[in-house]
């Protein structure tokens, strides 16, 4: 049985990936249905402090290397801004990645219509309820 062509060439997604979970397996597994080659930032920690002013649970260069244990994951990246102009420029990604918990927020409009200008694709995954990094975080301080 031939296995249908993906829709996009390259895809970029990207986040924090701390405490991992089945919530970060599914949007990469998501996305690496839509594309062949899956390019996945991961935020410093620098700019977590700078934009969730909180620190990673685990630091940078673990979560690099769980991420690129992943097999859905084609090539990991460091992420130290968020602007995805940027990320475009670096990465040459025909579309972009998002959980849609992000829909709707200042930040992914204004991103989603800069590169829409630029003819690359925004997806967003639905967001895997119940489970986040958060969450976890929380559990783990009641301890």
């Amino acid at each position: 049985m031939d296995i249908p062509p993906k829709k996009y060439a390259v895809g970029y997604t990207a986040g924090v990936f701390d405490l991992f979970h089945i919530g970060h397996l599914n949007v990469l597994r998501r996305a690496k249905e839509l594309c062949e080659f899956l390019i996945v930032g991961v935020n410093t920690d620098e700019l977590v402090q700078e934009y969730k002013n909180k620190k990673p649970v685990i630091p940078f260069e673990e979560r690099v290397a769980i991420v690129e244990s992943i097999c859905y994951v084609d090539r990991v990246v460091g992420q130290s801004c968020r602007d995805k102009l940027s990320a475009l420029n670096d990465y040459k990604f025909d579309v972009l990645v998002v959980g849609d918990d992000w829909k709707g927020s200042l930040s992914y409009m204004k991103a989603e219509k800069e590169l829409r200008e630029k003819g690359i694709t925004t997806v967003y995954i639905p967001y895997t309820q119940n489970t986040s990094s958060t969450l976890l975080r929380g559990v783990l301080h009641s301890f």
